[in-house]
């Protein structure tokens, strides 16, 4: 899948996005990716500390990477599982951010899962990601409840319609 994708506001353009199933080989850039999220930092660091996308994952499950066509480096990547339909991770880089990388993989989820015959995924959510889910159509449905030590703060619950 292509997309040009322009900055909303600054008229920065990013240029063309390719989007393409991941493969093991990609497993240390998606790790690094997670990693080194701006939105894991301070009390959400330690969700990620030590956080592996291993190769095993990325072959067990449909794993998307977007990338700029020639260019090295992952703009950003999600994970949909489909028994039962949840969207396992999805990270954008931080110099991605803004450029509409996030909607560009959710209109992609949502046409791998409409492919799969899912008519809606559940998304547990980052607590800042949130606003970003619920712009692109997620509805709440609830609160999952903290799970220490893995993880320490209640995460929004969402369902995103597909189709």
């Amino acid at each position: 899948m292509k997309s040009g994708i322009t900055r909303q506001g600054g008229g920065a353009r990013a240029g063309a996005v390719d989007i393409r199933r991941a493969t093991a080989r990609d497993a240390k850039a998606l790790t690094r990716l997670v990693r080194r999220s701006g939105a894991y930092e301070g009390r959400y660091a330690a969700m990620v500390a030590g956080y592996r996308v291993g190769p095993d994952y990325i072959e067990a499950h449909r794993v998307f990477v977007a990338e700029r066509p020639g260019a090295t480096g992952v703009l950003g990547f999600y994970a949909l599982v489909l028994e039962p339909p949840e969207l396992d991770l999805m990270f954008v880089a931080d110099e991605a951010q803004g450029l509409g990388i996030g909607r560009l993989l959710i209109g992609h989820l949502r046409e791998e899962a409409g492919r799969a015959g899912v008519t809606g995924v559940r998304v547990v959510s980052h607590p800042p990601a949130e606003g970003f889910y619920r712009s692109v159509g997620a509805r709440r449905t609830g609160t999952l409840a903290a799970d220490p030590p893995v993880v320490m703060w209640d995460r929004p619950e969402l369902l995103l319609p597909i189709g």
